[in-house]
């Protein structure tokens, strides 16, 4: 498996650097002339991917095999188990399309 996490980081620290802050605020505030979308483009391309293969979208969803294991992961869990996991993946989702919002496309 390959840690999308390290490119996430290192994409987030070029956004930190020029805006000079940690501050989602000031992130925020730094793009009122140009959203970083525009000087920054490549690196919002590799970080759409790598969001892409961190919450298992298609097509970086090869890790569970759903089609050989009926429902991937899942079939040992039913009820609330089942539900747990999908609200986390959906939460994850919803994090990933924040964090694009904020370092991106000006909040």
């Amino acid at each position: 498996m390959i840690s999308y996490e390290v490119s996430i980081s290192l994409i987030v620290l070029s956004v930190v650097i020029c805006a000079g802050s940690f501050n989602f605020s000031e992130i925020v505030f730094a793009q009122k002339e140009i959203f970083y979308i525009i000087p920054l483009f490549p690196l919002f391309v590799m970080f759409f991917i790598s969001a892409l293969a961190e919450t298992n979208r298609p097509p970086f969803d090869l890790p569970e095999a759903e089609n050989e294991l009926v429902a991937g992961y899942f079939v040992e869990y039913a009820g609330a188990g089942f539900a747990l996991f999908f609200i986390a993946e959906t939460a994850n989702i919803i994090l990933m399309s924040f964090l694009t919002s904020l370092y991106f496309l000006g909040g």
